[in-house]
């Protein structure tokens, strides 16, 4: 449940009020990427780590967003993001 709103204080003869407006910050790297090299058919790994969990991410290579399927996983968990290439082949790069 959000923490903004109005709050009271209130002594039974007087009482006062007060808005507290949460404001959102913004998701950051804490850890960035780093390049990674891997051997053709084997696994590259690429993770990152964020400010806040559980944030929607998404991946691209160049400008091709990509999707879960045999050639790539991603996986989150909390702060910590993943993508998998498995048998990672010379045209991948």
């Amino acid at each position: 449940e959000a923490d903004g709103g109005e709050y009271t204080c209130d002594t039974g003869d007087q009482q006062t009020t007060a808005a507290v407006l949460v404001k959102a910050l913004p998701v950051l790297f804490k850890h960035w990427l780093k390049n990674e090299e891997v051997e053709e058919g084997r696994t590259a790994v690429l993770c990152c780590e964020l400010t806040k969990p559980n944030v929607p991410v998404e991946w691209r290579k160049g400008d091709t967003v990509l999707q879960p399927s045999d050639k790539y996983e991603m996986r989150q968990e909390g702060t910590r993001v993943e993508l998998f290439i498995y048998g990672a082949d010379a045209q991948d790069v």
